[in-house]
């Protein structure tokens, strides 16, 4: 059977993604020649032999997005502990295991360093977020000394689309070369597969939407799996358009670059501009605007729902001139969207409102969360890395702040690192850390996505927990 994928990219003036040779070798070599793990972004591999089932697990992601795919890991019962087989038998899966969750806030969004042909110290990034969860070494806040005292980990989830897409490969690579055998699991093939499920295999057209930041769709990586995962359940391939989200990630952890509390903004605005030919269609509420409506130059999204509403529209508008099925599946292709699925909800209910030929009457919203849960439960299967105590799930949660006091670090006024100074970094600054480390908790939670978390149950218990 032959399979067709239709692909439509956006934005359509951003250019094909091109890769340096290997910009993370630098790091790789680092970590080989630095073995004592006392040295910034080293590892002490006398701690790192063969993986052992009691460590916890790992997982990262550029913020807070990344905790729905903890809370599916924590939640999941799809298996039968005892014989594990699919099925759930009413105990968590991961019954015994513990986690620890970095989010690289200081660094975030990790979406727009591709926008800014800044893909190399990404991908540095990414090897580095790994660094730490195999690493004993951190730095804690109010410490100039670092601390050694961080378990390793015996397997890693990148809980993040943009760093899937860009990291996965580089992240197995250096796993070779340091011959760690410590599994890595990418949300973006968890996703595809999770589309491949649901696709109905009717003999009618599907369009599938995928909304992702920039630098994951620039990528292609989720038409590239969807059309792999659908070609191997033997299923017609679906139209696959997609968005590339510029601000929607930095408005939902209240980034002030892209939700400003004042009627003055403290740091520049970075989210997109509005297109005049579609202030119509985008049916933005005045509350969330900044500007001047007679201006539509001015205006500046800022509004969790308005982001929501530039996004889809835009990808309508895309859809409608291309011609095509209506979209029945939207895949949420950054882990911070499915903290604003209702809102998502609510604006496609909304457009099929006013054109049913662009959205179907039911939606299928794919979250690639849970399919990553249950692909790191059957690899730790598969390698005999399972924690079989009864006990419930626990997880100790991370993320970065800017360092203040380091050698030439910028910091905005909303305590961010600046802009300019975030993106005009290059790699191989191994002597450098411009940031520290923190534990997460209800108090050093950005304010604005607390409600969001709280819709988190096991997460939030988490959190809660982090204060004893």
């Amino acid at each position: 059977m032959l399979h067709r994928l239709t692909l439509f990219v956006l934005p359509l003036a951003l250019a094909a993604v091109s890769f340096a040779a290997d910009p993370t070798q630098a790091l790789i070599d680092h970590v080989r020649t630095h073995p004592d793990g006392r040295a910034p972004w080293s590892l002490d591999f006398s701690r790192l032999g063969a993986p052992q089932a009691d460590l916890p697990i790992g997982i990262f992601d550029s913020g807070i997005g990344g905790l729905t795919v903890l809370e599916a890991i924590l939640q999941l019962d799809a298996f039968h502990n005892d014989t594990l087989q699919p099925g759930a038998d009413g105990r968590p899966d991961f019954a015994g295991e513990r986690f620890i969750y970095f989010g690289d806030q200081a660094n975030m969004p990790y979406g727009n360093y591709p926008a800014h042909g800044r893909e190399d110290y990404l991908r540095e990034l990414i090897l580095k977020d790994a660094v730490f969860l195999l690493g004993s070494r951190w730095r804690p806040a109010r410490a100039a000394a670092p601390r050694f005292d961080k378990p390793a980990v015996k397997a890693i989830v990148i809980a993040c689309n943009t760093a899937t897409a860009y990291g996965l490969e580089d992240l197995r690579a250096a796993m070779r070369a340091w011959k760690l055998s410590v599994p890595i699991i990418g949300v973006v093939e968890a996703g595809a597969r999770d589309v491949a499920a649901t696709l109905p295999a009717d003999g009618k057209g599907h369009a599938v939407a995928v909304l992702a930041t920039v630098g994951t769709c620039a990528t292609g990586a989720y038409p590239r799996a969807i059309g792999q995962a659908v070609g191997r359940a033997g299923k017609d391939a679906p139209v696959v358009v997609q968005q590339g989200s510029i601000g929607l990630a930095g408005a939902i952890e209240g980034n002030q670059a892209f939700i400003s509390r004042e009627p003055t903004r403290a740091v520049a605005y970075q989210g997109p501009v509005p297109d005049p030919a579609l202030l119509g269609a985008y049916r933005f509420d005045p509350a969330g605007l900044l500007g001047r409506a007679a201006e539509p130059a001015s205006l500046q999204l800022n509004s969790i729902p308005n982001y929501a509403r530039y996004d889809v529209t835009t990808l309508l508008a895309a859809h409608r001139r291309a011609g095509g099925p209506p979209i029945d599946t939207v895949v949420l292709g950054c882990t911070h969207f499915p903290l604003a699925r209702k809102v998502l909800a609510d604006t496609f209910a909304e457009a099929r409102h006013h054109d049913a030929a662009l959205v179907a009457a039911e939606i299928r919203f794919i979250d690639p969360a849970e399919s990553t849960a249950r692909e790191l439960f059957r690899e730790i299967a598969r390698a005999r890395l399972r924690n079989k105590t009864e006990e419930a799930p626990t997880a100790t949660l991370y993320f970065s702040v800017p360092d203040p006091l380091a050698p030439g670090v910028k910091v905005a006024a909303d305590g961010a690192l600046d802009s300019a100074y975030r993106l005009g970094r290059t790699p191989g600054r191994f002597d450098l850390e411009d940031t520290i480390t923190i534990p997460l908790t209800p108090e050093t939670l950005p304010a604005p996505p607390t409600s969001l978390v709280q819709s988190l149950p096991a997460v939030w218990r988490e959190l809660q927990s982090s204060r004893r």
